[in-house]
């Protein structure tokens, strides 16, 4: 028999956690057969995908070449191969590694069911003119998310791996990299950066609830320039344009969201104000 969903508002405390519990559950549920299908195809994502950017031939390196070549400059990133090895130093370490990296698969993937399933549990709580000026959220946050993770899996992963796996501090240590660590340095960056790119969305429900204004993404917005040139420096190999290149995004993604905020601002006073009597 199917569950009947009860009124948002005669629901108790432990109605609320009994329906949250329902979406977890349907959210968990997804990501696992997702993640099954993720560990069926062990070939392509770890050879393609995951170690795609231990390779020289990776799309990224090839561009930069590129534009190192054209311009008259020898760059790292023409090298034949990267001078690190990956190994598994624990007897279940790739069998570990199979499993998580298929997990964390299945919630990229099913990102997009998993916002679904959260903006069913929030938007009963939510009055109908909120609703809908809410449409669409499901598209434009999954979306943003999947521009972040391929800014990541293209960008910041590849000049990170690069940068730490041909970095030195003496000629006689060798870059032997556990499996574990590299999987790791390619999830977060993908990861960080599918998040990072959800800042518009972040910062309109913020704007709306009140705790942003315009004024204060303006005002801190140096100090954010700093912040974001400071990660750019430490993620990226230490010259300026891959700098550039990672900060530049998430400076127009914050520009954005400044603009954002001022939208919603600007939208909360004319309803307010068509809301007065005359």
């Amino acid at each position: 028999m199917a569950r009947m969903r009860k009124d948002p508002n005669e629901m108790s405390f432990l109605d609320h956690l009994e329906e949250l519990r329902w979406h977890l559950i349907r959210s968990t549920f997804a990501v696992v057969i997702i993640a099954v299908g993720a560990f069926l195809m062990r070939g392509f994502i770890f050879d393609t995908v995951i170690f795609g950017p231990s390779h020289m031939s990776f799309p990224t390196y090839r561009l930069f070449c590129d534009i190192a070549t054209w311009m008259g400059f020898d760059s790292a990133f023409c090298a034949d191969s990267l001078p690190f090895t990956i190994q598994s130093r624990t007897m279940s370490g790739q069998f570990s590694a199979h499993i998580w990296t298929s997990i964390w698969a299945g919630f990229i993937i099913g990102f997009p069911y998993v916002l679904y399933e959260l903006w069913k549990f929030i938007s009963p709580g939510l009055y109908e003119k909120e609703r809908r000026h809410s449409q669409g959220f499901i598209l434009v946050a999954s979306l943003l998310f999947f521009l972040g993770v391929l800014f990541g899996y293209y960008v910041v992963a590849p000049l990170s791996i690069n940068f730490l796996g041909t970095y030195q501090v003496s000629d006689i240590v060798q870059n032997q990299f556990d499996l574990s660590s590299y999987i790791s340095t390619v999830r977060a960056a993908v990861i960080a950066c599918g998040l990072m790119f959800e800042l518009p969305i972040i910062i309109y429900f913020l704007t709306k609830v009140g705790l942003v204004t315009p004024e204060f993404l303006r005002k801190y917005r140096k100090m954010a320039l700093v912040l974001v040139l400071i990660v750019s420096a430490v993620i990226t190999p230490p010259d300026v344009a891959s700098q550039i290149i990672v900060a530049v995004p998430v400076l127009i993604l914050y520009q954005v969201s400044i603009h954002i905020s001022a939208f919603v601002i600007k939208k909360e006073a004319k309803a307010k104000k068509h809301a007065e009597p005359s």
